[in-house]
């Protein structure tokens, strides 16, 4: 329900969107390092944002406004998860409140491109926020110091990692669905109820738009989607409990996000070393990404986005195992992925760089 119903959601606000960023202007020209030959509406990400936010206020408020009176037409299946939705009350308020404010932080980059330093403090103090604010920290069993600046810098780094990758149709929310599946389903595994329903939603609202967003796109997510979908899947994987000793858990479980996000980091961190080798400034947009390096390899568009979002799913399936398993075969999928990051880098190694 939750990814059919956001699917839904984004699809009619993707529409919806297009067509008012087609007729206010509100588009990405082409030029420069931009592929596309014609004008794109742009504005995808807010129909985005809203799919996967929209659900989450709606169960909390009626979970908080009903738990503990539950009207006796409201099946039990669903009674009995009330207490538990209102009880994320907080967190998911303070998520919500954070994603919608890098909605904003990356539509006004959209309309105007803001310095780089500037968006960089938007997105600290929103780090900043979750972590401080509403508690979200990754490894809270180590000095709060710590815990603090790895949650913050973790939200940060897979922040920009997907507003890098957002350079080709299809390719930032194909990565994204894919990702929020997988860590739907080993929350699942965990027991967790809220965080995978969370994750459908993402997904959900990823499929809707890539309807309209695969190429050729009819419409861009701007930064006002990639921030987004990149922080959320920060605060999901934080949100995650991938090592509990107590459940049955085993500690290589929390190698299970950096497992599902080894793609869209490899591209992050390969990116960065080339501009840096080349004197360029990081934040700078260029074609040097991993999909441009597969389209000058001689793939076409399509088919670059498809290997991918393939590379990405052979290296976030087996993620889902390793909160059970025992260390031969943690090694084995740590050993798989560091193979297929490399497999991908061989592929797309090209000697010929372009300005």
């Amino acid at each position: 329900m939750a990814i059919i119903g956001a699917a839904i959601l984004s699809a009619v606000g993707t529409s919806l969107v297009a067509r008012w960023a087609a007729a206010t202007g509100f588009v990405d020209h082409p030029g420069g390092r931009k592929a596309h030959d014609r004008p794109t509406p742009l504005g995808g990400g807010v129909a985005i944002t809203l799919a996967a936010l929209l659900p989450i206020v709606l169960a909390v408020f009626f979970a908080w406004l009903l738990a503990d009176n539950p009207p006796d037409w409201l099946p039990q299946s669903i009674r009995i998860h009330l207490p538990g939705i209102a009880s994320k009350t907080f967190v998911g308020l303070g998520v919500v409140v954070a994603a919608v404010t890098m909605c904003a932080i990356g539509l006004a980059d959209d309309v105007r491109p803001m310095q780089a330093k500037v968006k960089f403090i938007g997105q600290f103090l929103i780090a900043l926020f979750l972590v401080v604010g509403c508690d979200l920290r990754l490894m809270s069993h180590l000095p709060s110091g710590i815990s603090i600046f790895l949650s913050i810098l973790w939200i940060m780094t897979l922040t920009n990692a997907f507003n890098f990758l957002d350079n080709m149709d299809g390719l930032a929310a194909g990565v994204g669905m894919i990702a929020a599946a997988v860590f739907a389903v080993a929350a699942l595994a965990a027991g967790q109820l809220f965080v995978p329903v969370c994750c459908a939603l993402l997904a959900g609202a990823l499929l809707g738009f890539l309807a309209f967003n695969f190429h050729p796109a009819r419409i861009y997510m701007g930064d006002a989607g990639s921030l987004v979908i990149g922080m959320l899947l920060a605060v999901f994987t934080i949100l995650t409990t991938f090592a509990s000793p107590g459940e049955g858990q085993e500690p290589f479980g929390i190698l299970a996000p950096l497992v599902v996000m080894a793609v869209p980091l490899y591209d992050t961190c390969s990116v960065v070393y080339l501009r840096w080798r080349l004197g360029v400034p990081i934040w700078t947009g260029d074609r040097r990404h991993f999909s441009h390096r597969l389209v000058r390899r001689g793939m076409g568009v399509r088919q670059a986005v498809l290997v991918i979002w393939l590379a990405t799913l052979v290296t976030a399936m087996p993620a889902i195992l390793l909160s059970h398993a025992t260390w031969p075969l943690a090694w084995g999928i740590v050993i798989q992925t560091i193979l297929v990051v490399s497999l991908v880098a061989l592929l797309e190694t090209d000697k010929r760089e372009t300005p």
